[in-house]
């Protein structure tokens, strides 16, 4: 039986929701998945549905989550369900509602310079995980996320925050997760903050990213 995975696409449309998710689609169903894109939250409102997927991918940026659409997702991704998630669209989700943000890992606060900066995207050499294995450092031009980070997260990537005009730059320079895991009860979480729109994935390192992210994410 193919694995499922539910993809729900919508929110701002500067992160091209739609395309991002066409794109995960491509490649779950590639790896044998089927791969469903909802483009209304009420998606997950069927509790005993998503209890039978085996990941979650949300793209869905600056929206409002109501409980009973939280809650059913909570609970999934506790009981074993996979999340994996990219940009805004998994972690500037819902802005008010620091249970998502608890079950993501972080939450997006800034990204001082807008688009276009161009910057190193590093992979933790001292990590063993086999999410990073055989990709190398890249260098991309986007949006650099500064993020608000759960402590409890695995770094796999990096990107550092230089020196320059802003008052963060008071702290020196910073280093910033770019891709982590975490876990939420039985569940596992992938997080890319790359993805600011969906050109991002014609780099191949950020495309095989996602791809092993959401293998290894889904139960």
């Amino acid at each position: 039986m193919s694995k499922q995975a539910l993809i729900v696409s919508g929110g701002w449309d500067g992160h091209q929701p739609k395309e991002v998710a066409d794109i995960f689609a491509d490649v779950l169903r590639q790896e044998g998945f089927e791969a469903e894109i909802a483009y209304t939250l009420d998606a997950f409102l069927d509790e005993e549905r998503l209890m039978k997927l085996d990941l979650i991918v949300p793209v869905w940026t600056m929206g409002e989550i109501s409980n009973e659409q939280l809650q059913p997702v909570l609970k999934a991704v506790e009981s074993g369900v996979g999340m994996a998630g990219c940009h805004g669209g998994m972690c500037d989700s819902f802005r008010n509602s620091v249970e998502w943000q608890f079950l993501t890992g972080s939450q997006w606060v800034a990204h001082p310079f807008n688009d276009g900066v161009e910057y190193e995207v590093r992979m933790t050499r001292s990590s063993s995980s086999p999410l990073i294995e055989g990709i190398p450092d890249f260098t991309v031009k986007s949006e650099q996320y500064y993020l608000h980070v759960d402590p409890v997260v695995d770094v796999l990537a990096t990107t550092t925050f230089r020196i320059s005009e802003g008052p963060h730059s008071a702290n020196g320079e910073i280093v910033m997760p770019v891709v982590y895991t975490k876990r939420w009860g039985a569940g596992k979480v992938f997080y890319n903050s790359l993805g600011h729109q969906a050109n991002i994935f014609d780099i191949p390192e950020a495309k095989e990213l996602m791809r092993r992210g959401m293998l290894w994410a889904a139960k």
